[in-house]
């Protein structure tokens, strides 16, 4: 097996996916049956600066560098081998956000991520405009509010892009987006799988009295499905990714995407009616839908796959930040007592402890709002934990209780996409890190959805494996061959699936702690108006 994969890397038909998510940034390289053969990391986090949420360039390109030598490290301590060729590169990263330059290339304002919730009034505004929702998050909410803001950059912007469609030109020079991505930019056309050219006309025309240097159209980047070839690393970006100066130029890569778009690879779901949970810093849902909605919603975004199809998107700014602080408490704790413990065995003994608890969580009440949360209308957040005196305060309800606002914000978009318009689902897929433990995440999102939830044994690679599988369509694909069928045949045929159907007792559960939640979220606003940091 060793040998094989050896010459597979000696011959350049590995493929590697990298994905800078909001605390880690990931390689993947995969070998001929596209299973991981090699990987690398690198944990960064998000600083707050004048108020934005951002990364700057330099640790991003740091961050990158080191997550590619880590993973080319692995390569030459496991086969022996130096990494200097790949069949192809896939990059991804964090959806939405703002990166604007300018002729030469200059980023003109730090980059703004999709954390920030500054853009209510842009928000607002184009959804009324278009007819269409566009989140806060959306690129083209960013672009409007800093015109509307009257911002001194605006008129020396030469192009605008993502995190993702950054990387891809500065390693290619080529500017461009996966069309999933794309979607979380601007409205997509689901004809032409391109932007929607009625609303760019009518965004050209909502701000021509500003007499900008330049119209919507011109500064985008172009849009791209998966399949297609979206350039080559130049010679400046080998050097950029890979410092060592091992790795050649001229290795193609596929469009680049967004978090959203290889969550539903990595889990297979790309075809109608099913759909995917990914939970991490933020939590969001994704339905490939039948047919469009009835109606607008301000708590679903439109976007669609990495092919260009319709999906519904219940999201949510925090999801397992605040819990994973609670562990790092009890893991401090452990150590005063002089008690080593292994990471992975806290969270895996304190998550099982939440299966231990009151099926609705005896009462206690947490928002892990790190953040602001649009889902229910917070443009800041306070991390919070309320209890009543005749709570049933124990661990295993404090556990369950934090798993359960894990997933709360969302759960109030699923119920519209659920209940108000019937979708239709067989199933969904968790990925993500709130799923390592076997059957607790699950269980509680399951009760969540009253809906089955299914894991594969694949989940914890997550999105850089995504983007690796999309690049090995790209090279890998027979005429015709749709990403569906690809990954239904050649990826996911014998892949290991458990599966956990939604307990009674813990679907009324959740629901009654649905109710404490929305009913608490005046405590929420009282702590972010009279808590300052």
């Amino acid at each position: 097996m060793s040998q094989a994969v050896k010459n597979a890397i000696q011959s350049g038909k590995t493929v590697l996916g990298i994905e800078l998510g909001s605390t880690r940034i990931k390689s993947v390289l995969i070998g001929e049956d596209n299973e991981p053969i090699a990987s690398g990391s690198h944990d960064w986090e998000n600083s707050y600066v004048n108020n934005i949420w951002t990364y700057s360039t330099e640790e991003i390109w740091k961050g990158l560098q080191e997550s590619y030598q880590k993973m080319a490290n692995d390569v030459k301590q496991q086969y022996g081998v130096t990494l200097q060729t790949i069949g192809a590169i896939g990059f991804s990263a964090m959806m939405h956000g703002y990166m604007a330059f300018d002729k030469d290339g200059e980023l003109l304002v730090p980059f703004r991520t999709w954390r920030n919730n500054i853009t209510e009034q842009a928000s607002t505004e184009l959804t009324k405009l278009f007819n269409y929702n566009i989140p806060q998050r959306w690129s083209i909410a960013h672009l409007y509010q800093a015109i509307l803001n009257q911002e001194d950059h605006i008129a020396d912007i030469s192009f605008q892009t993502t995190l993702a469609g950054y990387v891809q030109w500065k390693l290619t020079g080529k500017k461009i987006l996966g069309v999933g991505e794309a979607s979380g930019v601007f409205p997509i056309d689901l004809n032409t799988k391109n932007y929607n050219q009625n609303m760019i006309s009518q965004f050209n025309e909502r701000i021509a009295p500003k007499n900008l240097p330049w119209k919507l159209e011109d500064i985008l980047p172009e849009v791209l499905v998966a399949g297609e070839s979206a350039g080559e690393l130049t010679e400046e970006g080998a050097k950029l990714l890979d410092v060592s100066g091992e790795l050649k130029a001229g290795i193609p890569l596929c469009p680049p995407e967004g978090d959203a778009g290889t969550g539903m690879v990595a889990t297979n779901s790309v075809a109608k009616r099913t759909g995917n949970v990914s939970a991490g810093t933020s939590a969001f849902a994704m339905i490939v839908l039948e047919k469009d909605l009835s109606k607008v919603y301000p708590e679903i975004d439109l976007v669609t796959t990495p092919t260009g199809n319709l999906v519904a998107m219940a999201h949510s700014n925090n999801c397992t930040s605040d819990l994973n602080a609670w562990v790092g408490l009890f893991e401090e704790f452990s150590k005063s007592m002089g008690i080593e413990v292994d990471t992975n065995t806290l969270f895996e003994t304190l998550f099982k402890q939440a299966l231990q608890g009151d099926p609705d969580g005896g009462g206690l009440l947490s928002y892990g709002y790190l953040s602001g949360e649009h889902m229910t209308h917070f443009e800041e957040g306070r991390p919070l934990f309320v209890r009543s005196s005749d709570s049933n305060f124990n661990l295993a309800n404090f556990m369950r209780t934090h798993l359960f606002t894990a997933f709360g914000a969302m759960k109030i978009g699923m119920d519209i996409l659920l209940e108000e318009e019937k979708v239709k689902l067989d199933e969904i897929l968790g990925h993500g890190g709130i799923f390592k433990t076997e059957g607790v995440g699950q269980s509680i999102l399951a009760a969540a959805l009253n809906t089955p939830v299914s894991v594969m044994e694949t989940a914890g690679e997550g999105g850089a494996w995504g983007i690796a599988l999309l690049a090995s369509y790209m090279i890998n694909k027979e005429d015709n061959e749709t990403l569906d069928e690809y990954l239904n045949e050649k990826i996911f045929a014998d892949q290991a699936v458990k599966t956990v159907s939604p307990d009674p007792k813990d679907v009324e559960g959740f629901e009654q702690f649905m109710e404490r939640y929305k009913k608490g979220l005046a405590i929420e606003r009282a702590a972010v108006e009279n808590l300052n940091s």
